[in-house]
């Protein structure tokens, strides 16, 4: 099985690119990325004969279609990312999340794939008084990030239809923990780092509106799992996630200064708009037989141990370059 990746080089695509290499179900793994926001690094221990990797734009239809012959199943992540920064970018975002998922899904229909798994969110759903929203509760998208993604989800949807592939749309939920293209615009890993730098962590608004979240590793597998086993997603949208994960923004921030063991102040700014707020259901994901495997207290511990293991390794390097230096006799030695 040939798999396409588009996006590999993000958050979640750092995950996911590593776990398809090491699947024996898959022979190759390709990489479209046009590493605007990614970076090669992100790569580290995961190139080898089975890996292809193509620098291309999903905005270019000729670098799709280069990167799409020959493979079998798609997972589309690319995408403009960070919800509240789209209100500066709106034109961008457009053109990235719907016509480059218009691009993707065309050149799918010409090449021949047999299924596509789309990366869309729970954002979708706006700010939402319900909370039992599920995948039958209509999108009510409030920035262009949202917006741009339920018009992907229809074209998606559409073009699966036109050109008989399997195809379905994967709402995530937020997502947080390490990865290696870890990224600090989310909440979780934000609070986080903002806690261990002992800085006061910042809560816009009064801190009730809604959020499932989910681990990057989980969301990795999510889409590992719809691609490998399109049949046990036969359903053109689902949310991924778990009703227990869903959390109010206040109470992630007294997880994150319970977790981190510290004294940190959290602060409210109530002039600030708090965003999108939606407490979402996950009964339909039980069909597919997939479960999460980690838990947001796990992910802010996990985290929280990233950044101190690193910091205790640089201290014993130091340490052992200074017992290393401990025999020059003059300053001019170290030059």
């Amino acid at each position: 099985m040939r798999v396409l990746v588009t996006g590999g080089c993000g958050y979640i695509g750092s995950v996911l690119v590593r776990r398809l290499v090491a699947n024996e179900a898959v022979t190759d793994v390709v990489v479209l990325d046009a590493l605007t926001a990614g970076s090669p690094r992100t790569l580290l221990g995961t190139v080898d004969d089975s890996l292809d990797f193509y620098r291309g734009d999903v905005r270019e239809y000729g670098d799709v279609e280069t990167a799409m012959r020959g493979v079998d199943r798609v997972i589309h992540l690319a995408a403009i990312t960070g919800a509240d920064s789209t209100h500066d970018r709106r034109a961008e975002t457009f053109e990235v999340n719907s016509d480059g998922t218009a691009n993707v899904v065309t050149a799918a229909g010409k090449v021949g794939v047999d299924s596509i798994v789309f990366a869309s969110s729970c954002n979708n759903y706006g700010r939402a008084t319900s909370m039992n929203i599920d995948e039958t509760t209509s999108p009510d998208p409030i920035n262009p990030y949202a917006e741009s993604k339920v018009k992907a989800e229809r074209m998606v949807r559409d073009a699966a239809a036109e050109h008989d592939f399997s195809a379905t749309s994967l709402r995530m939920s937020t997502n947080y923990g390490y990865a290696p293209g870890v990224r600090f615009n989310l909440v979780v890993n934000h609070f986080v780092f903002r806690g261990l730098t002992g800085r006061p962590l910042t809560v816009y608004g009064d801190g009730e509106n809604w959020r499932p979240f989910i681990h990057v590793q989980d969301a990795a597998r999510a889409y590992e799992h719809a691609a490998l086993h399109p049949e046990r997603w036969p359903r053109d949208v689902y949310n991924v996630g778990d009703t227990d994960q869903n959390f109010r923004i206040a109470d992630v921030a007294r997880i994150v200064a319970q977790e981190l063991e510290r004294d940190i102040e959290i602060t409210y700014s109530g002039n600030e708009h708090p965003g999108p707020s939606y407490h979402v259901e996950f009964n339909r994901l039980e069909e597919t037989g997939f479960e999460l495997e980690r838990t947001l207290r796990e992910g802010v511990r996990e985290l929280a141990t990233q950044f101190t293991a690193r910091l205790e390794e640089t201290a014993q390097s130091n340490r052992q370059s200074m017992n290393g230096s401990s025999l020059l006799t003059h300053p001019s030695d170290v030059q």
